[in-house]
């Protein structure tokens, strides 16, 4: 049985990648595109650099910088507004998850109309909408190689997911040189991101040889580079590996899907604020012990990638190994639980149905080896409200 592969068409990985802005707009017959990013982009430099490389190529480029981490219906409507009444024919997203997920939006709704709640999951977004360059800066979304984008109904509380090949970027310039000024907070959360990323796509029940391909690789950069990166922002070996591994873990859960971490922590992204990479982050180690069953030698594989088990270790052993890392690593980056983070201990409890519901209804949870009902979903989030970190037990 064949199994669909979506890529962007052109991608530049590597040192300066995002300097061949110019040169691939007009590979793609492109000329007045919108750069589409935040204002820490322009106040770090990289959005006029970007925009000198569009010069340099003789092509002007307008600038929407008032995207906001974690985007909101609310919050991209400027940016609908500007290209519906501009004359855009492209649209580059510099930034991290949140600039090109907005972009990915901006993109749809300025050619096509409506709201994001039209276009949001089980539809599947086939229209194409302007193509869009994504140039990353963080190493964890991977969101410049993958066919979603993420948006919050402020209304509801709601994180919509939204799907389809009208939201895959037509080019990704993956310039890991442009991720050695993220902070180690964001280094942290983003790079437990991609880790998941590759974890869930490996585990999926949409796997597939070549998703694996990609998923293995991914775990095996990500293993052994993320704490480096995280205590050296310098370290660019380090940098470049968590850029490349983020990228192929994208790349990976774009094709696989990704499952329960992912169906769980966008609704508690949308009620209690909690960043993406962090909610996964507080998410993982409970949700990889609970699905451990269902997967047993396909986690055990997991912990040998990353580098928590060794080669000669038996399933058990890796499995062990793999959740203490999981718990370690979570210790180590600093990675609060919710009640450290400041959500609102009776808020949180009184929400747990409805962010259940939530979750099944993104579609994630099936996706899973294990597939939770509501009951056992509202038994995961209660544990993590103040789960002490579990001390390391490795070999």
């Amino acid at each position: 049985m064949s199994v669909q592969v979506i890529l962007p068409r052109v991608m530049h990985v590597g040192a300066d990648a995002s300097h061949k802005a110019g040169e691939v707009l007009a590979q793609l017959g492109c000329s007045r595109p919108l750069l589409v990013t935040d204002k820490m982009m322009v106040k770090l430099g990289y959005a006029k650099a970007v925009q000198d490389a569009l010069a340099q190529a003789g092509i002007a480029s307008d600038v929407f910088d008032d995207t906001v981490p974690e985007p909101t219906d609310a919050s991209i409507e400027a940016g609908v507004e500007k290209v519906r009444h501009g004359n855009y024919d492209s649209i580059i997203a510099l930034g991290g998850g949140s600039p090109i997920d907005s972009a990915k939006a901006i993109a749809i709704l300025g050619k096509h109309g409506g709201v994001v709640r039209d276009y949001k999951f089980p539809r599947q977004v086939n229209e194409a909408g302007l193509p869009i360059i994504a140039i990353p800066t963080t190493a964890g979304t991977g969101s410049e190689c993958t066919k979603f984008t993420i948006i919050t109904d402020e209304v509801r509380d709601e994180k919509m997911l939204c799907v389809g090949l009208g939201f895959m970027p037509v080019a990704a310039l993956v310039d890991y040189h442009l991720t050695v000024s993220v902070p180690p907070r964001t280094t942290a959360d983003t790079g437990i991101d991609a880790l998941t990323h590759a974890m869930e796509a490996y585990v999926s029940r949409k796997a597939s040889p070549y998703s694996d391909s990609q998923a293995i690789a991914a775990m095996r950069l990500i293993g052994p580079h993320l704490q480096r990166a995280y205590h050296d922002g310098n370290d660019k070996p380090a940098r470049e590996a968590m850029m490349l591994g983020s990228t192929l873990a994208g790349i990976a859960f774009s094709n696989a899907s990704v499952a329960l971490v992912h169906g769980m922590s966008r609704p508690i992204g949308a009620f209690f604020h909690v960043p993406h990479g962090l909610s996964n982050a507080m998410l993982l180690p409970a949700v990889t012990q609970w699905s451990l069953p269902a997967a047993f030698a396909r986690y055990a594989d997991c912990a040998r990638f990353i580098g928590a088990a060794d080669a000669h270790d038996d399933d058990e052993t890796a499995n062990t190994r793999l959740i203490d890392f999981l718990y370690a690593i979570n210790a180590e980056l600093q990675v609060p639980t919710l009640e450290q983070f400041g959500a609102e201990h009776d808020r949180f409890f009184s929400l747990l149905p409805t962010m259940a519901e939530q979750a099944l209804a993104s579609g994630s949870p099936g996706n899973n080896p294990r597939v939770p009902g509501s009951e056992e979903i509202i038994d995961i989030y209660r544990s993590l409200w103040a789960e002490p970190q579990r001390e390391a037990k490795r070999a």
